[in-house]
């Protein structure tokens, strides 16, 4: 669409209609406080010099580091055919169609991923896609509250504290109640009889996630079994790598499985945008946000691909709608969707290998050094361990030996200051392992 800018005597027509002299006359009813006098706003810039000063922005970002950091967000090797398919007219937006007849391509890339979704949870029903992983899981968990009518929702403190803090965000001025349970981190059984001691006919959901925010793998099937007794709904967050190699969440029987799918084929870029992902057993179908892309066949018995289930308030009675999501993440599903296709079943399967490999490499490599305690418990690819100095000092150094060297614990739970979690990818070399530890060891002599 060509830009056909507004003259002043246009300018002045729209003004006389609004019944205002200026357009700062158009922000007074918005209080002093909150907006100036007036808008300070620079001189216009040439194309050239705003390139000259984005790229100068842009250099202040140190990247050249080597990154062991993770926590829900990882750096997964990115196939170039991935920005070659997506850079595509074609394909380039993040909006799902709404016109099946002239978006065939487009519908047929979503139940694809749709798909791909439901192998890799084992969950027989996918949607279109969510915002990011920490949404997923307030959609799970509204999901929950609508099927049971019940308010009160557990969330174990394993969960990714992001995302619970973006649920606490969510839930703040509804009816309901978050009760983060797991209070014992340090003794982990204990708090796993805890939390099934708790659940009762008056929770909607139970949330864990596997492996949990520590790396640890858990197998949930025996707090499943208590929340079936109770009807109350399982829902488990889960990082997708990692299930190509532990138990899916339908093989421990859950009701909902949520994620975060940026280790997917979408790159870090500074914190998005990300793809949240979500899939349920068949009967939930119907309660399940979003958007839902279907098979079909046309009047010719040709393959066709349409909308199904859209159960949002664009399209019903408002107070019926399961969601407000009017937008979704179509882009960053492509990219999720061409990955897998590009790597394929054994290809998951070997990347996993390798982050578990190195991961356990880069543990025993640490557990070597006397002054560090390292959690021993089953892992995926990434660990917690205790230093003798205070983490966030530790990592501070370690940049400066131009390593990301993990996340501080402490920053998200009280009395871990001196913990530090570990990530290790496919992308970390022997080498890279080998003088993260030395540069460790010398810090915590």
């Amino acid at each position: 669409m060509g830009f056909i800018s507004v003259t002043e005597q246009q300018r002045g027509e729209m003004l006389q209609k609004c019944g205002v002299s200026s357009v700062h006359n158009l922000f007074e009813d918005i209080p002093k406080t909150l907006c100036p006098a007036q808008f300070s706003l620079p001189q216009g810039l040439s194309e050239l010099e705003v390139l000259t000063k984005c790229d100068q922005l842009a250099s202040q970002n140190d990247t050249n580091k080597i990154s062991f950091m993770g926590g829900g967000f990882y750096d997964h090797f990115i196939p170039s055919a991935i920005d070659a398919i997506i850079s595509r007219s074609e394909f380039y937006t993040a909006y799902t169609p709404y016109q099946p007849e002239i978006s065939q391509g487009t519908l047929q890339a979503i139940y694809e991923y749709q798909s791909h979704i439901c192998r890799i949870t084992g969950m027989e029903v996918s949607n279109a896609s969510l915002y990011d992983g920490g949404t997923a899981i307030f959609e799970a968990c509204q999901m929950a509250i609508s099927v049971t009518g019940r308010r009160k929702i557990i969330v174990d403190k394993g969960v990714n504290p992001i995302y619970r803090r973006m649920l606490r965000t969510h839930t703040a001025n509804l009816n309901i109640e978050l009760i983060e349970q797991y209070d014992d981190l340090s003794d982990r059984t204990l708090a796993r009889v805890a939390l099934k001691e708790i659940i009762n006919d008056q929770i909607a959901a139970v949330v864990l996630q596997n492996p949990d925010f520590f790396g640890t793998i858990n197998n949930h099937s025996d707090i499943v079994e208590e929340c079936k007794k109770f009807g109350v709904i399982a829902i488990q967050s889960v990082y997708p790598v990692a299930l190509a190699l532990i138990k899916s969440p339908a093989e421990q029987g859950f009701d909902i499985a949520v994620g975060e799918g940026q280790s997917l084929g979408i790159p870090l870029s500074f914190g998005g945008p990300y793809l949240g992902f979500i899939g349920v057993k068949k009967e939930l179908a119907r309660k399940m946000p979003g958007r839902i892309v279907a098979k079909t066949v046309d009047k010719n018995g040709k393959d066709g691909f349409v909308l199904s289930l859209q159960a949002r308030e664009q399209h019903i009675r408002r107070e019926k709608a399961t969601s407000n999501i009017c937008s979704n993440e179509a882009l960053c599903a492509l990219r999720a969707h061409i990955y897998l296709c590009l790597i394929g079943t054994q290809g998951l399967k070997q990347v996993a290998s390798l982050c578990h490999t190195k991961a356990m490499y880069c543990r025993e490599r640490i557990g070597s050094i006397k002054s560090i305690k390292v959690n021993d418990l089953p892992i995926f690819n990434e660990f917690s361990i205790e230093l003798p100095v205070s983490a966030s000092e530790c990592v501070k150094k370690m940049l400066d030996a131009g390593f990301a060297a993990g996340i501080p614990l402490g920053q998200f739970y009280q009395g871990m200051e001196k913990h530090l979690l570990v990530t290790v990818t496919e992308k970390n070399t022997k080498e890279q392992i080998d003088d993260f530890v030395r540069n460790l060891e010398v810090i915590c002599r």
